[in-house]
């Protein structure tokens, strides 16, 4: 008796030690998960955007409209799906073939020749998104962790900023070595090598290290939370967000290269700097939502992403557009991070997949749509004013859909 009462503290032990080992794994793939489909891919193509079109002399609508038509394709078809996918299956298999694709993109935008090349890429570039990218990290975060889920997910969210922080001066070199083709096929290899073999062998939740037969985390109705005014507020405020973000982002390099006249060198400077500055704004914003209302950090970080766009009208202001940088990425490194916190505090762990799956697929269509409006009217009327100032009113739109959501109930 004696030595079955002793044992116990003993299993405990090992089984805790046995979920922090499985923790640790979690965040450490899904780390290399977001530094390369986010990070590498998603924040590196649009500093390829201007050699796109110096050398096919492709217009700004154009070389945003790869991003926007294979996201409005695959959002919508693939986005809920994927969310089904993962509440019923778990996200390792998709993440698998999601980085597959996404590597497989970028060697293949390195090797285009004509426009429809260009799409058909982005395609996959978008699949691998949507596969590999935030809503299966999301998931696979929230089934590991409780009480420590917003440190967690900016660890991970950590990744996104150091591949984007790192892309744009690696980018700068590769192209000087061996040209910008070749560059965007190394970086796609890069994807491949650096988070296959973690996905590979990646548990799926907790259940697994417990050996617990099952390994399916339980799911709960979703109709409820899609008939809530809650839920449409969510999805309005971070779309808006979303949106602006990625109208900036994908311009950025446009704009600094091409109107301003920034050489590659100061321009990939600029972008580094935002991303690095997104370190900072995830581990702060992580930090701030696990202790405070996640409403008010979700506002917060909202208001910062929309006070700093107007900065970019005195670009040519010595300091003005590193103000920038510093600013908008910290609202950028909280951005994507706060909404499935945001999504668990509001409605459970048990819908997460689904529910991410469609408020992923609204922000999909925003981030993709965004930038293409903002190159339209950039080619219409010359100057990025026009542009610049409706990514200001998203954002604020945004910011005043966060206002209105609830304050969640204490526990």
């Amino acid at each position: 008796m004696q030595s079955a009462t002793t044992n116990v503290p003993i299993v405990d032990e090992q089984t805790s030690a046995r979920a922090r080992s499985g923790q640790i794994q979690v965040a450490v793939t899904s780390f290399f998960a977001l530094f390369a489909i986010v990070g590498l891919a998603l924040y590196g193509l649009p500093f390829y955007y201007d050699f796109m079109v110096r050398e096919f002399g492709w217009s700004r609508t154009q070389v945003t409209s790869g991003n926007a038509l294979s996201k409005l394709v695959v959002g919508p078809l693939f986005g809920f799906l994927a969310g089904w996918f993962i509440d019923k299956f778990g996200p390792r298999r998709l993440m698998l073939a999601g980085i597959l694709m996404g590597g497989v993109a970028l060697i293949g935008l390195g090797s285009m020749s004509a426009l429809w090349m260009f799409y058909l890429f982005y395609l996959f570039n978008a699949l691998g998104y949507v596969c590999a990218g935030p809503l299966p990290n999301q998931v696979l975060l929230t089934r590991w962790f409780d009480k420590a889920r917003g440190r967690a997910m900016g660890f991970a969210y950590l990744g996104i900023g150091l591949g984007g922080a790192l892309v744009p001066l690696l980018s700068v070199w590769l192209v000087q070595k061996f040209g910008w083709h070749n560059a965007l096929r190394i970086l796609g290899v890069l994807i491949i090598v650096l988070a296959l073999p973690l996905a590979y062998f990646v548990k799926e939740s907790p259940n697994e290290e417990a050996s617990i037969p099952s390994t399916k985390t339980p799911t709960a109705p979703i109709g409820s939370v899609l008939k809530s005014p809650t839920f449409y507020l969510l999805a309005i405020g971070s779309m808006c967000s979303i949106g602006a973000v990625g109208g900036t982002n994908q311009h950025l390099k446009l704009f600094l290269s091409l109107d301003q006249n920034y050489a590659q060198v100061e321009a990939a400077r600029v972008a580094s700097l935002v991303l690095a500055f997104s370190l900072i704004g995830r581990l702060l914003m992580g930090w701030l939502a696990d202790r405070y209302t996640k409403k008010y950090v979700m506002l917060l970080i909202y208001l910062l992403v929309a006070a700093s766009i107007p900065l970019l009208f005195f670009a040519s202001t010595p300091g003005a557009i590193y103000l920038f940088a510093i600013i908008f990425g910290i609202g950028l490194g909280g951005d994507y991070m706060i909404i499935p916190l945001m999504a668990a505090e509001l409605f459970g762990v048990k819908v997460m997949g689904r529910l991410m799956g469609v408020v992923l697929t609204a922000d999909g269509v925003a981030e993709a749509t965004v930038p293409m409006l903002v190159g339209n009217l950039r080619d219409q009327t010359a100057t990025y004013t026009v542009g610049f100032s409706a990514l200001i009113a998203l954002a604020l739109i945004g910011a005043v859909a966060v206002a209105f959501l609830p304050k969640p109930e204490a526990k």
